[in-house]
């Protein structure tokens, strides 16, 4: 089929890169898919070669033009709309292929089906939206439907994005020859430290955290992701931070595939948002999330959503709720970092259960094609 898929840029790691896994997973299945972006600047290191239009069966388009009729009038209508994350398609696009025709009309074109690509989240409400239509009530549109499709960790949702073989190819990666070649390429020497990856807002906790992984009985080497979380270590050392053991590595902007590299090889893995989320759970190793905060805290029930369908332990979860800021450190408490190996557990017995469900883009076509 062929397929319009409208992102616009809130931040670049997270809605940018869900879409684009999305778009480039249809395309590697048989679908054509036009990715409409407002700021697709971020795809120049996400996905090299994305913007001149050496994708294969992704095409991507700016935003403006689908406010052009004349623009429009040359590109072959979709099959499928999917508005990512409550974005909405600029009404003269709406205007320009409701004005086309319907189904209603003889040997008009099929009207698309209208997708809402929601945020992902474990909340109970998630299945009990996910699927439900939405007249259109106003507009050039009036009188279609779109329906809610929402990502989860259950059977009853749509599921998480998952490429075929992606395990297969996370468990060919996990020779220590590839390792040590990957780090080698980014000027690390590699020698058996414990690996952690920081991709992160700015939590509280960070300092706390740098300062145990400078005491830790093994040598501990922190690889950084660039943005706020380099910003964040950078504005520590600028207040006097300094560290005696920690070896502490700037990486450089990535591709997402160098990115599932880098959660592969890791020991653990602090990751925010909610691709990164999603792409630790299928890495298998200890991992942290820091969730994105909302201002009527409503993110609080969403991590303890989270934390309940991980099965996590009891220190999992304290320090999810201490690195979060959801409560303050008790006198002399620090960051619990001694149970990752059963922390470990608890990720790849959740990986091991979302691994007998369909992924997102199987559930997303099969929806499609009862609802066109």
């Amino acid at each position: 089929m062929q397929w319009d898929i409208f992102c616009r840029v809130i931040d670049n790691h997270g809605d940018l890169g869900v879409s684009w896994r999305l778009c480039a997973d249809l395309a590697a299945r048989g679908h054509t898919v036009r990715l409409w972006v407002d700021e697709p600047a971020a795809l120049r290191w996400m996905a090299p070669g994305a913007l001149e239009q050496r994708w294969p069966g992704v095409e991507v388009l700016d935003w403006e033009r689908s406010r052009d009729a004349s623009a429009l009038a040359h590109l072959e209508s979709a099959d499928v709309w999917v508005e990512c994350f409550g974005c909405e398609i600029a009404p003269e696009f709406i205007a320009f292929h409701a004005a086309k025709g319907d189904r209603g009309q003889p040997g008009g074109p099929q009207r698309p089906c209208w997708i809402n690509l929601e945020y992902l989240s474990a909340e109970d409400y998630v299945a009990r939206c996910h699927g439900l239509p939405s007249p259109v009530m106003h507009g050039a549109a009036q009188g279609w439907t779109k329906h809610f499709f929402y990502p989860g960790f259950t059977p009853a949702t749509g599921g998480l994005l998952r490429e075929p073989g992606l395990l297969a190819r996370a468990q060919a990666f996990a020779s220590d020859e590839q390792r040590t070649a990957w780090l080698a390429d980014r000027g690390v020497d590699y020698q058996g430290e414990l690996l952690v990856s920081l991709f992160c807002y700015e939590p509280a906790m960070l300092g706390g955290l740098l300062q145990q992984l400078d005491h830790a009985d093994r040598a501990v080497h922190l690889l950084v992701t660039p943005g706020r979380a380099q910003q964040a270590v950078a504005a520590l050392q600028a207040q006097g931070a300094r560290y005696q053991s920690l070896q502490i590595t700037q990486l450089e902007p990535m591709s997402q595939r160098n990115f599932d590299h880098l959660l592969w090889l890791c020991d653990l893995n602090f990751v925010r948002g909610e691709d990164s989320l999603v792409r630790a759970l299928w890495a298998g190793k200890p991992l942290v999330w820091q969730i994105y905060p909302q201002h009527d805290d409503a993110h609080h029930a969403k991590l303890e959503a989270f934390l309940q369908m991980l099965g996590a332990s009891a220190s999992l979860r304290r320090f999810h709720q201490l690195w979060n800021g959801f409560c303050a450190p008790q006198m002399g408490e620090g960051l619990p970092l001694e149970d990752l190996p059963v922390w470990a557990q608890d990720v790849q017995a959740a990986r091991s259960r979302l691994m007998k469900m369909d992924d997102l883009t199987t559930r997303l076509v099969q929806f499609v094609a009862k609802n066109r």
